[in-house]
């Protein structure tokens, strides 16, 4: 017998054929007269000398075998090459030693081919992007075939992936494209949204100073509304007061009245003289008195009559 060293240590039998001590997490199978007899499990056993014979041995502890790097072709027609180690363990040991000749062999062969079938159904892309599950597609088509042989393959993982040096350079340029039409976008969206913001800005300043020179107009109207309604106010108290002055005084008041009047009319003729020197002269020019009498008629029928 041979040792495999990593794999299904497949180890010579002990030379003591009487008394054997089986080690931990191992099995020795037994055959008497070229024939199986018995499954020796951990500690003290006693074989008849000549007549017993440890055929096997096997391990039960988790193992694991590299897979050689080998090419495979994608789904795209892309020959790449791929390597991985495989996990497993032993479950059955009459299957392992009797249900196969070469149980390490097989499953090295058996990972090899359930790669590249899983490799066939994939393109190149997603055989970069999605190792986990093809790892696991692996692992489950692997384990439908070792249980005959008294097998359980625990995972497999894919190593390396290495595609053709065209493919790589591609794949760079690709990237670089990628890369720089992102940034390209995230460059016009920055001013996109910028000349966004600004026209935003713009239109709420217009608003604000259109919405203030409305306020102005309105605080300016309601100001000057103001003033008017105080200077008539101030006014028709003042004629009020001037009324009710006359009607105190009688006589007296209208001719004080008269004499303000006179002082009036001449100051005002005198400026229009000085101001032009055309000068339209009233008909009635002398006759100061007569328009002082006109105006205290009317100061009389506007005063409120005695009761």
């Amino acid at each position: 017998m041979r040792n495999v060293g990593r794999g299904i240590n497949r180890v010579s039998p002990p030379w003591n054929t009487i008394v054997l001590f089986v080690p931990q997490a191992s099995v020795y199978i037994v055959e008497r007269f070229g024939k199986f007899h018995r499954v020796l499990e951990p500690g003290l056993a006693v074989l008849m000398p000549f007549v017993d014979q440890v055929k096997y041995v096997q391990s039960f502890k988790e193992l694991a075998v590299e897979i050689v790097p080998q090419n495979a072709i994608t789904q795209d027609n892309v020959t790449i090459k791929i390597d991985g180690v495989l996990y497993y363990r032993i479950t059955d040991a009459m299957k392992a030693s009797y249900g196969i000749d070469d149980p390490e062999f097989a499953i090295t062969q058996l990972a090899q081919t359930s790669m590249r079938s899983e490799i066939g159904q994939l393109s190149l892309d997603r055989t970069l992007s999605e190792r986990t599950l093809l790892n696991t597609k692996i692992t489950q088509a692997m384990n439908q075939a070792a249980t005959e042989w008294g097998i359980e393959v625990l995972r497999y993982e894919i190593r390396d992936v290495h595609p053709p040096q065209e493919v790589l350079t591609a794949m760079h340029r690709q990237i670089s494209a990628e890369r720089q039409k992102r940034a390209e976008i995230l460059e016009s969206e920055g001013s996109r949204q910028a000349a966004i913001n600004t026209a935003e800005g713009v239109k709420q300043a217009l608003i604000l100073k259109s919405e203030a020179e409305m306020q102005t107009q309105v605080n300016k109207a309601e100001g000057n509304a103001t003033a008017i309604r105080m200077h008539a106010d101030a006014a028709s108290e003042a004629i009020e007061k001037i009324a009710k002055a006359i009607q105190r005084n009688g006589e007296s008041g209208k001719d004080a009245v008269s004499l303000s009047v006179a002082e009036k009319y001449v100051e005002s003729f005198g400026q229009i003289a000085k101001a032009s020197t055309t000068v339209v002269i009233p008909s009635n020019m002398g006759d100061v008195a007569g328009m002082a009498s006109t105006l205290m008629n009317v100061l009389n029928a506007s005063a409120p009559s005695k009761k």
